[in-house]
């Protein structure tokens, strides 16, 4: 049934407020940050135009000028990857187990999606209290069984190992609501008939079971991107400070400190228009050769 104003300014009326906040909050923004971005500030007021200076001088074109952004975006490469296959892997295989016919179900469901309802921010915090280098839970652990110290926030092998477990764990809860509603629109008895065939569990799980999961991976992998690039930036502050030392300044954190902390707006704002383009190119990808590989319906 379709829906018919007597009034043709009406629908447009409705969606003002809407289009109003999109425009002050979102479009103005992009668009703002994009012209900053051909800019150099001096003493946070005074701006002069420099044209693409700001995004030669990231990359290292500029002659005499060395930057260390590449070892940033690699590191933030890595650190994402990780954050992304880990995540995933882990949900998927609870996602599995909280799918079988046990007591209590639900409690063990409950438990394993709760660290979503939680910000990156708190979750950052619980991970400061574990791994705090001077009274930690962790650290009281490792100096009781194993008579060791470790550094957990300041060294470079372990800190993004502590951020990254920080990041997967909020994320955890997310992927296994995708993931335990995929399993259940798995038809039983596709699996029975493949048991009576004499296919294994294993066997099972990678013939049938993923690849009909193969849309939720698929949204999963997209969605976990974005949070990876962006959404771990509360876990790098609390954590670490973004410390360069700890191979945990990661673009999101790079870009934050270079325009709220050092107010170089202008590179910034370089920083902000390349990582969009980055995930944007990422997310492009995924779609036009991932989506390829994706099974729709039984």
């Amino acid at each position: 049934m379709q829906t018919v104003f007597r009034n043709r300014y009406l629908p447009y009326l409705l969606l003002a407020p809407t289009l109003i906040i999109l425009l002050l909050f979102l479009y103005y923004p992009v668009v703002d940050t994009f012209r900053l971005s051909f800019f150099r500030s001096f003493i946070g007021l005074r701006q002069r135009y420099v044209g693409l200076e700001n995004y030669q001088t990231l990359l290292g074109l500029s002659p005499g000028i060395e930057t260390d952004y590449w070892n940033i975006l690699g590191q933030t490469l890595i650190f994402s990857a990780g954050i992304v296959l880990t995540s995933m892997t882990l949900s998927l295989g609870l996602a599995v187990l909280a799918s079988q016919r046990v007591r209590g179900l639900k409690i063990y469901r409950t438990l394993l999606i709760w660290p979503y309802a939680l910000s990156t921010a708190i979750a950052g915090s619980i991970f400061l209290f574990l791994f705090n280098e001077a009274a930690g839970l962790m650290t009281y652990l490792s100096e009781t069984i194993f008579h060791i110290h470790p550094a957990w926030l300041s060294d470079p092998a372990l800190a993004p190992l502590v951020v990254g477990a920080s990041a997967v764990w909020k994320a955890l809860g997310y992927n296994v609501i995708f993931y335990i509603a995929g399993l259940q629109t798995i038809p039983r008895e596709l699996l029975e008939a493949a048991a009576i065939d004499g296919a294994t569990a294993w066997q099972r799980f990678w013939r049938i079971v993923f690849p009909l999961l193969s849309p939720f991976t698929f949204f999963l992998l997209i969605t976990n991107i974005s949070y990876a690039f962006f959404d771990t930036f509360a876990s790098v502050s609390i954590l670490t400070g973004g410390n360069r030392n700890t191979n945990t300044n990661t673009l999101m954190y790079n870009l934050y400190r270079d325009a709220f902390v050092d107010h170089r707006t202008g590179p910034a704002a370089a920083q902000s228009i390349l990582l969009f383009g980055l995930v944007a190119s990422i997310t492009f990808l995924q779609f036009r050769f991932g989506e390829r590989r994706v099974t729709y319906g039984g």
